[in-house]
C-alpha cells in the first residue's frame, strides 16, 4: 500500500463518466415512479411539465457541478466544494454524515434491492438473500478496488445494458399495438377522481427529483477523469439529458400500455403492463430489467462515495490511512473496504430503510450549500468552464432545492429533524478531535 495522500491516476474518459452519471441515476425509480406520479397528476401534460421543469432544473444542477469540478478538479466532490466555499468544519459534517450514516445506509438499501429482485427469478429464503445481497456488495467492491479501469468497464458495460434495456422497452411497447393512445386523452384535463393539482405537483415533483438523484457523484472521481476541466461538464450535462429522455419516453410507453385508471400501486402497474407486453412471463422480464437497473446504480455508488473518504483522509479529517492508494492497483482500497464492510454490517442489521429516510432532508441541504457556494467563490480565471447563464443559472436548481426541502419539512418533521440532530453530533467530533488532531501534526 502506498503511502497516504499519494494521488490517483486520472484514468477515465468522458464515456466512463457518462456512464457514472447514467448508471447511478437511472435505477428502481423510472420503474415505479411514473405509475405513483400519473395517479397524483391525472394528467400526461402535468405529468410531462413535471419531468421537463425538474429535468431542466437538474440540468441547471448538472452545469453547477460542471463548473465546480472543472474548478476543483479532486477527488471528493461535494465534500472539496464545501471545503473551499464554506470552510473545513461544514466539509467535514458532510463526510461525518456521508461516511457513518447515509453511505451505508444507500449501499445496503441498494444491496438488498438487487437481492429481492432476483428473488424473482430465483427464488431464495430470506437468510439466503441476505448473503446474496452482501455477496454482491463486496463483489463490486473488490472489482472497484482492482482499478478504476475495472470499475468503469463493469459500470460501462451495465449501463449500457441498461440503456438497450430500457430502450427496447420502449420500442417494442410502443410497437407491440398492445396499448391505447386514446390513454393519452384527454391530454390536459384531470381525469375523474383525481387528487388536487397542488398536492399532485407536489409529490410529482418529490418522486420526480429522487429519480435524478445522484448525478452528482460522478465529481467525486474527478480526481482520475482525463482532462477534468473539459470532460466533467459535458459528462454531467450530457448524463442529465440523456436521463430526462429516457425518463419523458419510459413514462409515455408505460401511459400508452396502461391508463390511468390502471395506475393503483407501482407494483400492480408495472405487472399490468410486463403482461400486455410479455404475457404471462412479463413479471420475471420487467424483474430482469429492473436487476440490471438497480446493479448499475450500484456499481456507480460503490466507485464514486469513497473518494470522500480518501479526501477527508488527505486533508487529516479522518484516520490518514484511508488516503492510502494501491501501488498496483491505482485505488484508495481501504476507503472502498470501509464502505463495503459498513454497508454489509447494516444489510445483515437489517437497519438501513430508516436511516436513508431520515438523511435525506439533510443531504439535500448539503447539495443546497454546494450550488450556493459559487456565490461564494471568486468566478474562475478565462479558460476555465463557467456556468451558462450565471447568476441566474444556480438558482434554478437553488428553487427546486428550496420547494423539496419546504415539502420535507413539513411532510415528515420528525425525520428531518433526527437526521439534523445526528449530523450536528458531528460539531463535538470535529471542534474536540480532529482540530487537536491537525493542530498536532501541523
Amino acid at each position: 500500500m502506498s503511502a497516504p495522500g499519494a494521488a490517483l491516476e486520472r484514468r477515465l474518459g468522458l464515456g466512463a463518466a457518462v456512464a457514472l452519471v447514467v448508471g447511478e441515476v437511472i435505477g428502481v425509480g423510472i420503474f415505479l415512479t411514473p405509475a405513483e406520479m400519473a395517479k397524483g397528476l391525472g394528467s400526461p401534460f402535468w405529468l410531462l411539465v413535471v419531468w421537463l421543469f425538474v429535468g431542466a432544473t437538474a440540468f441547471c444542477g448538472a452545469l453547477c457541478y460542471g463548473e465546480l469540478a472543472a474548478r476543483f478538479p479532486e477527488a471528493g466532490g461535494g465534500y472539496v466544494y464545501l471545503r473551499e466555499a464554506w470552510g473545513p468544519g461544514f466539509a467535514f459534517l458532510y463526510g461525518w454524515k456521508c461516511l457513518l450514516v447515509m453511505d451505508p445506509g444507500l449501499t445496503a438499501a441498494l444491496g438488498a434491492g438487487v437481492a429481492e429482485y432476483l428473488a424473482y427469478l430465483v427464488p431464495l429464503p430470506p437468510a439466503a438473500l441476505k448473503l446474496v445481497a452482501i455477496g454482491v456488495i463486496l463483489l463490486l467492491a473488490t472489482v472497484n478496488a482492482l482499478g478504476a479501469r475495472w470499475g468503469a468497464g463493469l459500470l460501462t458495460l451495465l449501463t449500457v445494458a441498461k440503456i438497450v434495456l430500457l430502450g427496447t422497452l420502449i420500442l417494442w411497447g410502443f410497437a407491440s399495438g398492445r396499448g391505447d393512445f386514446g390513454h393519452f386523452v384527454p391530454f390536459v384535463a384531470q381525469r375523474e377522481g383525481s387528487g388536487s393539482l397542488v398536492g399532485g405537483l407536489a409529490g410529482g415533483l418529490i418522486a420526480a427529483f429522487f429519480s435524478y438523484g445522484g448525478f452528482w457523484d460522478v465529481s467525486k472521481l474527478a480526481g482520475e477523469v482525463k482532462d477534468p476541466g473539459r470532460v466533467l461538464p459535458r459528462a454531467l450535462a450530457l448524463g442529465v439529458a440523456i436521463v430526462t429522455l429516457v425518463y419523458i419516453l419510459t413514462s409515455a410507453v408505460f401511459l400508452y400500455l396502461v391508463p390511468f385508471e390502471g395506475t393503483a400501486s407501482g407494483s400492480a402497474f408495472l405487472a399490468t403492463a410486463g403482461e400486455l407486453m410479455f404475457g404471462p412471463t412479463g413479471g420475471r422480464v420487467f424483474a430482469a430489467i429492473v436487476l440490471v437497473a438497480v446493479l448499475g446504480s450500484m456499481a456507480a455508488f460503490l466507485m464514486a462515495a469513497p473518494r470522500v473518504y480518501y479526501a477527508m483522509a488527505k486533508d487529516g479529517l479522518f484516520l490518514r490511512g484511508m488516503a492510502a492508494v494501491h501501488p498496483r492497483f491505482g485505488t484508495p482500497v481501504r476507503a472502498i473496504a470501509v464502505q463495503a464492510v459498513l454497508g454489509s454490517i447494516l444489510l445483515a442489521l437489517g437497519s438501513f430503510g430508516e436511516i436513508v429516510a431520515y438523511f435525506v432532508f439533510v443531504t439535500l441541504c448539503f447539495i443546497a450549500l454546494t450550488v450556493a457556494g459559487l456565490y461564494r467563490l471568486p468566478r474562475p480565471a478565462a479558460g476555465t468552464f463557467r456556468v451558462p447563464g450565471y447568476p441566474v443559472t444556480p438558482i434554478g436548481f437553488l428553487v427546486l432545492l428550496g420547494l423539496l426541502l419546504l415539502l420535507l419539512g413539513a411532510g415528515r418533521p420528525t425525520q428531518a429533524a433526527a437526521g439534523v440532530a445526528v449530523m450536528l453530533l458531528g460539531v463535538p467530533v470535529y471542534r474536540f478531535w480532529v482540530l487537536p488532531r491537525r493542530r498536532d501534526e501541523d
